[in-house]
């Protein structure tokens, strides 16, 4: 994601973005799905890493219980890695006696 975002940025004009919000500054910059995918997957991978402490689980025993390899679950443990699939993180937080909730929501109206 750096190197994406430092290439938008050399690549634009100046904007002067004063009194605009953050999520329209994003959009402009084109980049808001990302910071989102990115934001998500960090929360995700902080809670199974709290999990995984809280029940003194070690990588190697998560990854012998997910029948994986330890670098898959480094992989899968690393906040910017947003290639992790659905699949991938349900098992994981059920390893965990977790289970994953997802839902979706409107776009809130734009502000005139």
């Amino acid at each position: 994601m750096k190197g994406t975002v430092m290439n938008v940025r050399k690549n634009r004009k100046r904007t002067d973005h004063s009194g605009s919000t953050f999520n329209s500054f994003l959009e402009q910059e084109g980049i808001r799905e990302e910071v989102e995918a990115v934001a998500i997957k960090r929360v995700l991978a902080w809670q199974l890493e709290q999990a995984m402490q809280e029940q003194q689980k070690t990588k190697r025993a998560m990854a012998k219980q997910l029948h994986t390899s330890r670098s898959q679950l480094d992989r899968l443990l690393d906040p910017r890695n947003i290639s992790v699939t659905l699949d991938t993180i349900t098992r994981a937080a059920r390893a965990l006696g977790k289970r994953l909730i997802i839902r979706m929501a409107d776009v809130k109206a734009k502000r005139a």
